[in-house]
């Protein structure tokens, strides 16, 4: 059992060997490029090979608007915070002290996971291979969500690039290609669909706002929600959709300033022992 237990990357462990920290600081850095230049390139250039209709990322975007399409701006700015917020991430594993670099070397098997699967998404996506995407995209929430639950007390400059940034957009990105992925995506029937189930987003990040004191998670998913008020908001303006995302917007926004501010200013309530691993940020050790 041991054995098994090595062998397997997405074990906990409470410390690592050289060879293991080198092993992640390639794989990690090589799947985070790979990852980077996709999502990059096909934000301006559309796919040259296959039969499917193959366009830009924001092309598919417009093509076909649905009651979860994003804006391509906002959504965009988040891509890129997020990418500069991973390199300080990646930062963490060529760090001289193991209580640093343990912790990042935790969470770096999903983490290379999560680079595979979002360029393995991106590839499918432009060339509208949707329903094919919309199951990378439940592997990848899986793999966060697991994550998540497993290695949810570290530093906030490790949980946030890694583990909350990216499981927000996964949970919102489900939707927004679980939209394509329909029959007449822009019918009346679908955007009643999309009236009722925008309310997820509030309630997922409800539960971590307010059961694990997480405000990474609460502020990721206000600005997806905020892209998707914007898009909704430009495409039809008598409309309940962007009505919706935009109070979902400021409630998880509004939360997420109750329980953030009491963290930075160090005055947030300590957790007894057994509620440690629900409270993910309470400070930055």
């Amino acid at each position: 059992m041991e054995r098994l237990n090595q062998l397997n990357p997405f074990s906990k462990r409470e410390s690592y060997s050289k060879g293991t920290v080198v092993t992640y600081k390639i794989l990690t850095i090589a799947t985070w490029l790979l990852s980077v230049v996709v999502s990059v390139y096909y934000t301006f250039e559309s796919p040259s090979d296959g039969h499917h209709p193959r366009r830009k990322i924001w092309d598919q975007n417009h093509v076909w608007p649905t009651g979860f399409s994003l804006s391509p701006i906002i959504t965009s700015i988040y891509w890129i915070v997020l990418f500069i917020l991973q390199l300080g991430y990646i930062g963490h594993l060529f760090s001289s002290n193991l209580e640093v670099v343990n912790p990042a070397c935790a969470v770096g098997s999903h983490f290379i996971a999560n680079n595979l699967l979002h360029f393995a998404f991106v590839m499918l996506f432009v060339r509208s291979h949707f329903v094919w995407a919309e199951l990378l995209l439940v592997l990848n929430f899986a793999n966060l969500t697991s994550l998540y639950f497993r290695h949810n007390a570290y530093p906030r400059f490790i949980h946030a690039p890694a583990v909350s940034g990216p499981l927000a957009w996964t949970f919102v990105a489900i939707y927004w290609n679980g939209a394509l992925m329909v029959p007449h995506p822009g019918s009346l029937v679908a955007r009643i669909f999309a009236n009722i189930f925008v309310w997820a987003i509030l309630a997922y990040g409800s539960i971590f706002i307010v059961l694990y004191r997480d405000y990474t998670m609460g502020f990721a998913l206000s600005v997806l929600s905020a892209s998707l008020g914007v898009a909704q908001f430009e495409r039809q303006f008598i409309a309940l959709q962007w009505i919706f995302a935009f109070v979902i917007m400021a409630v998880l926004f509004v939360a997420t300033v109750v329980v953030a501010v009491p963290a930075w200013s160090g005055r947030a309530r300590e957790a007894p022992v057994a509620d440690q691993e629900r409270a993910p940020l309470l400070g930055d050790n």
